[in-house]
């Protein structure tokens, strides 16, 4: 084929699609297979059609979106974080575009390429619990794409991020379980190498360490956040001979599978067993006990992000920013011995 009359039609007729199909996935609409896109855009360079039409493919072509990816939106704090999101982008006429990885770094990889490929104005991103790479994020900022990580976010990649003090609020919340009698104290985290879950692992140590417990790497356990997987974690730790008194975990939803499996046991809380969750759902306060939570300014950790990402648009190169919010532990009877 003469790579200087390259047409659509010659794409379409040796990929056996229709010529529709391959101008959509130059122009990385998202209807197009992800796989169809590619073999139309390595078959299309590979003919030299981008030369022949002096256009390269998504070039410069942005929509006034942000797209957003979060592990989940029926987790409580990314459904507030969003309509924190939206109300600051509202304010600035911009729209968003909500994606759930459900805790998948391979569906992760393929939502950042496709917002990428619509041309999104800039990324929201709380990572997958799976994510353990970061290259595609690398990418985005080599695309000169705003990228702002909240909650959950990665060192590796130098960019805008919105947090708390993980460290603080695991440290202040295992120092609760000691007041309150605790000398078993169990750590359930999230899946292994997650920062997030290892930066509150890091706090629950420090705060044995400070009150000269010894830690027991036996009370420390991980979970993949599925029901079936926290009931286990739970159970494992609490069917041992020497079970805890007091665990602390990654979430309300970790905590929740905790308190199942200590019915399960027939253990009485808090009297023997103290359990603390992460980000206060409103569920907490109809479990039975109530659940006491470390509580995140989710709606705030939203309108945080939003606001970065519209000033980072605005301006690509100016200084990163770290926002560290402020938790608040909030207790209730899963761990107050002293109530009447």
């Amino acid at each position: 084929m003469d790579k200087k009359q390259t047409t659509l039609k010659d794409i379409a007729a040796e990929l056996k699609v229709s010529v529709s199909t391959v101008s959509r996935a130059l122009q990385g609409n998202p209807r197009i297979s992800i796989k169809t896109r590619e073999r139309v855009l390595e078959l299309a360079q590979q003919y030299g059609y981008f030369q022949t039409k002096y256009i390269t493919p998504f070039s410069a072509k942005k929509i006034n979106a942000v797209g957003v990816i979060v592990p989940s939106v029926k987790y409580h704090l990314y459904a507030m974080a969003i309509s924190g999101i939206e109300e600051v982008l509202e304010r600035h006429h911009m729209q968003i575009i909500i994606c759930q990885s459900n805790e998948s770094y391979e569906r992760e990889k393929i939502l950042v390429k496709e917002l990428t490929d619509i041309g999104v104005a800039g990324l929201i991103v709380s990572l997958a619990s799976e994510t353990k790479q970061y290259e595609h994020f690398a990418t985005t900022k080599k695309k000169k794409i705003p990228l702002v990580f909240f909650n959950r976010l990665c060192e590796e990649v130098v960019s805008d991020k919105v947090i708390i003090d993980n460290f603080k609020a695991a440290y202040d919340a295992t120092q609760h379980l000691i007041a309150v009698g605790c000398t078993r104290i169990a750590y359930i985290g999230g899946p292994e190498k997650l920062q997030i879950s290892e930066t509150r692992l890091s706090g629950y140590r420090a705060a044995l360490q400070d009150a000269q417990m010894a830690i027991d790497e036996k009370l420390i356990e991980n979970t993949d956040f599925t029901r079936d997987g926290n009931l286990s974690t739970a159970r494992k730790l609490l069917y041992s001979p020497d079970h805890p008194d007091g665990i602390l975990t990654f979430s309300d939803q970790v905590a929740i599978g905790a308190m199942m499996a200590a019915k399960e046991r027939g253990l009485r809380m808090p009297e023997e067993l103290a359990i603390i969750g992460f980000n206060n759902e409103p569920v907490d306060q109809l479990l039975e006990p109530t659940l006491t939570s470390i509580d995140q300014p989710s709606y705030e950790m939203g309108k945080e992000s939003a606001q970065l990402i519209v000033d980072r648009i605005a301006d690509f190169d100016r200084a990163v920013t770290r926002k560290v919010l402020k938790s608040q532990l909030v207790i209730r009877n899963s761990t107050n011995r002293n109530r009447s």
